[in-house]
């Protein structure tokens, strides 16, 4: 679902017309809508309560472009959504892995890379206008009907959807498939959609530095008319985007961000008459690093393969609570510290942790090793304060903090801010182990996902 106005888009095309309708008044108006928005009938049309209709729905869409879970600078270019995306399942540790072979040979599970046009149409039929599978597989949709009418009373509509999956194939991947396909034709009268022509041209209008050096590859839907791409069956389009290392911030991080913004055109033909010819009506973000302290930082020995490109929205954390979940101790900590906060230590009657949800998000710290070893050493004091000096029982037990320590929302972050609320943390005695599965699979976590140390980056945690 994307977001033209409802006049940004105007289109129209003709067949062979005749004398009466040529001296006709005839007018073409777009709506760009929810990917579930249905094609008014011939009796909605003539009533009027079409029209009326389709201008509800694109009411629903606003003038937001971007998703409410976008990080960094990207997070800034256009207004976001005031709903959330829809986001992939979640993804656990197998049940006891680490009790038969050993903490060392846990990890958490690979982020998915691909997303078939199924998925993505299931995510898009209701309300939230992306799909987040992971931050290497995202999906938006926009819904375009065109209503046609003539002062002679003739009277018709056409719609059809653009879906746009993007994807990262390899974990040592800087290229960004943007695939694009063109369906869910429908028609009602007759419209005249042999000459109703789409152009679609998508490029990085902006990227962080600004000097960056983009290759683009592949095609989009480019100058083809409605008739046309119904006809391809798929009408399926794979446009490329490559960032090469070396053009990125200062630093170790290396990293270039980018936004993904297609224009979408429409081609008015002599006869009718619309209210506007192109739009911009969604936008991803790409990005591209080579952090040292992430996979492929060396291009396994080819500098002009360093890093990995991934999306700049918001990671999604997955613990569970289950009996059979290795990290079920810190879990059920964590959904304390979110749902009774006040039953948690240290003692805050309005203590509200962050890390659930994209406005609160987590971030990682990697070289402030001093702040990382203060979150902790203040955890351990409040688990000694608050359950005594043998917490440990019998060393059976650790000191489980959440925030994490490896997070600048710590048990230290009012010490280093000073605008935040004070003992907004909680700690808690957890079985020893469950609590070194739970840092093994936090590790493994922010490896997989490419989770960027500092402020402009971040995750939630999601806990079942």
């Amino acid at each position: 679902m994307s977001l033209l106005t409802a006049s940004a888009l105007g289109v129209g095309a003709t067949p062979p017309l005749s004398s009466a309708d040529s001296a006709a008044e005839q007018r073409v108006k777009t709506y760009v809508l929810p990917v579930g928005t249905t094609t008014p009938t011939l009796e909605e049309l003539k009533s009027g309560k079409g029209s009326q209709r389709l201008e509800r729905a694109a009411a629903e869409v606003g003038g937001a472009r971007n998703a409410l879970e976008t990080v960094g600078p990207a997070a800034g270019y256009a207004a976001k959504f005031s709903k959330p995306s829809a986001v992939g399942p979640a993804l656990t540790a197998a049940p006891n892995k680490a009790a038969s072979v050993g903490s060392a040979a846990l990890t958490y599970p690979d982020p998915p890379r691909s997303m078939s046009l199924r998925e993505c149409k299931a995510h898009m039929g209701g309300d939230a206008p992306y799909y987040l599978k992971s931050r290497f597989s995202v999906c938006t949709a926009l819904r375009i009907t065109q209503v046609w009418t003539s002062s002679r009373g003739r009277a018709g509509a056409s719609s059809l959807t653009f879906y746009i999956r993007a994807s990262v194939p390899k974990d040592t991947s800087r290229t960004v498939n943007f695939d694009w396909d063109v369906t869910d034709f429908a028609k009602v009268g007759t419209p005249p959609t042999s000459g109703l022509m789409y152009t679609i041209k998508a490029n990085l209008p902006q990227t962080w530095p600004a000097k960056a050096k983009v290759n683009y590859g592949g095609t989009t839907p480019n100058a083809k008319t409605y008739d046309q791409l119904a006809r391809m069956k798929p009408a399926h389009f794979t446009h490329t985007v490559t960032v090469a290392p070396g053009q990125g911030s200062a630093g170790r991080t290396d990293l270039v961000e980018a936004i993904y913004e297609p224009t979408i055109s429409g081609k008015l033909p002599p006869g009718w008459l619309g209210d506007g010819k192109s739009g911009k009506p969604f936008m991803l973000a790409p990005r591209w690093d080579a952090a040292p302290y992430l996979k492929n930082s060396t291009g396994g020995g080819t500098p002009s393969k360093r890093g990995a490109a991934s999306f700049a929205y918001v990671g999604f954390l997955h613990y569970s609570t289950k009996t059979t979940a290795p990290e079920r101790g810190v879990a059920a900590h964590i959904k304390t510290a979110f749902t009774k906060p006040s039953r948690t230590k240290p003692t805050n009657p309005g203590k509200k942790v962050a890390g659930q949800d994209p406005d609160h998000r987590l971030h990682r710290i990697v070289t402030d090793t001093a702040r990382h070893d203060r979150n902790r050493n203040l955890a351990v004091a409040d688990c000694k304060r608050y359950f005594g000096p043998k917490y440990s029982e019998n060393n059976t037990k650790d000191c489980d903090e959440f925030p994490f320590a490896s997070t600048y929302e710590g048990a230290a972050e009012f010490e280093y801010t000073g605008d935040v609320m004070k003992n907004n943390y909680s700690v808690l005695p957890v079985n020893k182990k469950q609590n070194a599965d739970a840092g093994t699979l936090l590790k493994s976590f922010y490896a997989k996902n490419r989770i960027l140390e500092g402020l402009e980056d971040g995750f939630v945690v999601q806990i079942d």
